[in-house]
C-alpha cells in the first residue's frame, strides 16, 4: 500500500472508531509489559514504540516512571487521541507522525517497541526498509520487540492484508543483525469475544 493510501486509510479508522472498537484494543498490554519486566529495562532508557498510536502501553510505562518514550504512528489522529487521554502527561512523551518505512530518527534507541506493525509491510522492499532502520537506530546491546500475527492468526487487520509469520519466520527477519532472545505464541482477546494469535519475538542488537 502507497504511503498516501496508508496515510489515509489509518486516519479514516481513528476518526470513525472509538478506543475499544478496534480489534488491538487492550486495557493493559500484559505481553508488552511482561518484555520490560523481563529484560529489568532501567527507567531511563530511550524507547519508542512503533505504531503505538493511542494504545495504553505508553500510560503504563508512564506510570511505571520511564522518563524517555516516543510514540510513533503514521495516523496523527491517533496520537492526538492518546494526548487527549493522558492530559498533562503527554507532554512527557515525544510524539512522532511517520511512515516507519520512511521513518528517518533524531536518535539513537535503546528499546524498540512494536506490537503489530511490522506485519503490514507486505513487499520485500518494505521489510529490508524497517530492518535497516532498526538496525541503524537501535544503541548496540539495544533490546527489539516485535509482535506479529502468527500463522494461525488472522489474514487480514482493518480491511489490510497482513503478512503472517511463525516463531521462525520472524528469527529469521532479523538474524542477520539480531540475536534472537526468545520467541512464543500468545493469544489476543478482541472487544469482539474473538481471539488473534500473535507471535512475538525479542532479540538483541549485536555490537
Amino acid at each position: 500500500m502507497e504511503e498516501l493510501n496508508r496515510k489515509n486509510h489509518w486516519k479514516n479508522i481513528y476518526q470513525t472508531k472509538a478506543l475499544n472498537e478496534v480489534s488491538w484494543y487492550q486495557e493493559k498490554p500484559e505481553t508488552s509489559l511482561y518484555f520490560f519486566e523481563k529484560f529489568q529495562v532501567p527507567l531511563d532508557a530511550k524507547i519508542i514504540d512503533i505504531g503505538g498510536g493511542d494504545s495504553f502501553l505508553v500510560n503504563h510505562l508512564l506510570k511505571l516512571g520511564y522518563t524517555d518514550l516516543s510514540v510513533l504512528d503514521i495516523a496523527e489522529a491517533s496520537l492526538e487521541r492518546a494526548k487527549i487521554r493522558l492530559g498533562e502527561d503527554a507532554d512527557k512523551v515525544k510524539w512522532i507522525v511517520s511512515d516507519i518505512v520512511t521513518f528517518v530518527p533524531i536518535e539513537k534507541y535503546d528499546v524498540w517497541h512494536d506490537r503489530a506493525a511490522f506485519h503490514f509491510l507486505s513487499t520485500e522492499n518494505e521489510v529490508a526498509a524497517y530492518t535497516e532502520v532498526v538496525k541503524n537506530n537501535l544503541q548496540d546491546n539495544g533490546l527489539l520487540i516485535v509482535g506479529t500475527f502468527s500463522e494461525n492468526g488472522p489474514l487480514k487487520c482493518s480491511g489490510i492484508e497482513i503478512k503472517q509469520y511463525s516463531q521462525t519466520q520472524l528469527s529469521h527477519v532479523f538474524e542477520d543483525s539480531f540475536k534472537k532472545i526468545e520467541c512464543f505464541n500468545v493469544d489476543h482477546a478482541t472487544p469482539f469475544n474473538t481471539t488473534q494469535n500473535f507471535t512475538f519475538c525479542s532479540f538483541l542488537k549485536a555490537a
